[in-house]
């Protein structure tokens, strides 16, 4: 049975390698066992790698060669852009991720972008789940565990 796929916007990939949002941790932990595999492009590593250095994020202090490492180790990159999908995005600077998440038949596309988010339904004829994080992270987490939330 094929793994899982997703394709993370770049705002989802921060949550995770740099603010360690909690609404990502399992997200993380899925990708870093090997139980979700994480598609991207060059141009969305790129695209990362631009944002990262800005000084809105010195604050929480991005080491950028472990999230290069951690991105290195645990992305399926293709080496092409995905085709242009019939799904456009308001934002053409978000279109690579619906594009991706439709090409490579993704479950889901993460994000926490009004433009992708806007797009879920209509992303559903492609069976492409559009959802934030913290959606996803709900959608996953399973049921809470009884006998530990009754241990205090």
């Amino acid at each position: 049975m094929p793994l899982p796929t997703a394709v993370l916007d770049t705002n989802t990939v921060l949550d995770w390698l740099v603010f360690r949002d909690p609404a990502t941790s399992l997200l993380a932990e899925q990708i870093e066992s090997g139980a979700l595999l994480w598609r991207t492009t060059s141009a969305m590593r790129r695209e990362f790698e631009l944002v990262l250095p800005r000084t809105c994020f010195a604050p929480w202090q991005p080491d950028a060669a472990a999230a290069a490492a951690t991105w290195d180790r645990f992305a399926c990159t293709d080496s092409e852009e995905p085709p242009r999908s019939r799904l456009l995005c308001a934002d053409p600077d978000d279109q690579v991720f619906i594009d991706l998440a439709i090409h490579r038949g993704c479950a889901w596309l993460i994000s926490r972008d009004r433009a992708l988010l806007r797009l879920a339904r209509r992303a559903a004829a492609w069976r492409v789940s559009v959802l934030t994080p913290r959606s996803w992270h709900t959608l996953n987490a399973g049921p809470p565990d009884c006998e530990a939330s009754t241990q205090a």
